[in-house]
């Protein structure tokens, strides 16, 4: 028996789902795995990321904190231990210590939505705004982001290659990470491929304001 709070010990191999996607693509972004070869954790102040999260892996653990952020914030934190699951996530591109060194990832093309959405839900962002240049130019941007340069690399390619949407990449001088955006036609291919049913895994609040903002506009 585990400890007290702790997940049971899984028995089975992992097998691929809309769930575990999304729960790598949220540990991609917001989580990591230690160096002792067991422990996975993730780290978010969103109290419905942290139990959608632990649904997804269907786990139950008490939600601990940690000190986050520049401003040391308390954030909350999941952390579990899972051998299995934790071997799985080396085998598929996933290393400790990963926010700079992360590459490519060896997810599968029926899961990679999945996948994507939890990495935007963990790190990405969507904005819109009237454009005064134009009259009733309405814009909006899809935005993922990444310390490492070769994973935001192959989050391009890999998109190119699904939808052919090709985006581009910015990182100012004194930024610390990269940012692959997507505007309007191409973010729109995206969202919806992202978000393909109403009962999908994902950040509520997120999907929300994506879609109010397309709805206003009768995109």
């Amino acid at each position: 028996m585990g400890k007290p709070g702790s997940p049971p010990k899984r028995k089975v191999p992992i097998v691929w789902s809309s769930n575990l996607g999304y729960a790598i693509g949220l540990i991609a972004t917001d989580g990591s795995l230690s160096n002792d070869g067991r422990h996975i954790e993730l780290t978010s102040k969103d109290r419905a990321q942290r139990e959608t999260f632990m649904k997804c892996l269907d786990i139950k653990v008490k939600i601990g904190t940690k000190k986050s952020g520049s401003t040391n914030a308390m954030t909350g934190r999941i952390q579990f231990g899972d051998v299995i699951l934790y071997k799985f996530l080396l085998s598929i591109g996933l290393t400790p210590n990963k926010t700079r060194t992360i590459g490519l990832l060896n997810i599968p093309d029926k899961y990679f939505f999945d996948f994507l959405r939890g990495h935007h839900d963990g790190d990405g962002s969507f904005h819109s705004y009237w454009d005064k240049r134009w009259k009733s130019s309405f814009m909006f941007y899809l935005v993922f982001v990444s310390a490492s340069k070769e994973h935001i690399d192959w989050i391009r390619s890999k998109l190119g290659h699904l939808l052919n949407v090709h985006g581009h990449i910015t990182h100012g001088r004194t930024a610390s990470v990269y940012q692959l955006k997507y505007a309007k036609a191409e973010s729109l291919k995206i969202i919806k491929n992202m978000y393909y049913s109403p009962t999908v895994p994902c950040l509520k609040r997120k999907r929300t304001k994506i879609f109010k903002a397309l709805f206003a506009q009768g995109t």
